[in-house]
């Protein structure tokens, strides 16, 4: 038997003395429904198999509770957690920054990390930042995003077109297919 420490309350997990109804539908560890039982017979019933009585839905009505180990409970739990945890991925928008008069080896470069990171799994945001008079040509800009868009059309779709925003122009490209 087991008391309550912080991490539960915080977890709102009740057992034992700590559930508050007075009548409750039991389940034993064998996963058998016992029916509807006072809260002083359940905890006998638990005291008596050397088991924790666990609140597992506390909104149904009556609230349901099982007879287990509330130690091996909290460890399932826990793995369940981690694996849950494991199993995500998280995406993360990585920007490649270019000027409307980049050099065609300098863009060969900057179109093969695009790849890596849509092949990754990432968006890739595309900045193309101008100086001075080149503001008067925004078509160049909108020219070195539309070469990149071909340049990775296997692995990435244009998310968000070419927009300026102040002295720069930005796209997104996200992946077409999950990482591997």
């Amino acid at each position: 038997m087991i008391g309550i420490s912080k991490n539960d309350r915080s977890n709102r997990t009740r057992i034992n003395e700590n559930i508050r109804c007075s009548n409750l539908r039991l389940i034993d560890e064998n996963s058998t429904q016992l029916g509807v039982k006072n809260i002083r017979e359940a905890l006998d019933l638990a005291k008596e198999r050397g088991l924790d009585l666990v609140e597992i839905a506390a909104q149904a009505d009556p609230p349901v509770c099982r007879i287990m180990d509330y130690g091996k409970y909290r460890y399932e739990q826990s793995k369940k957690e981690k694996l849950a945890k494991k199993k995500q991925h998280f995406i993360k928008v990585k920007e490649i920054k270019m000027t409307p008069r980049i050099d065609i080896h300098d863009f060969e470069i900057k179109a093969r990390k695009a790849l890596e990171f849509l092949e990754e799994g990432n968006k890739v945001k595309v900045t193309i930042r101008f100086r001075g008079r080149e503001m008067l040509h925004k078509e160049f800009g909108k020219q070195v995003i539309d070469n990149l868009i071909k340049a990775v059309e296997e692995h990435g779709a244009l998310e968000s077109g070419a927009k300026m925003a102040g002295r720069q122009m930005s796209a997104v490209i996200s992946p077409k297919s999950t990482p591997k």
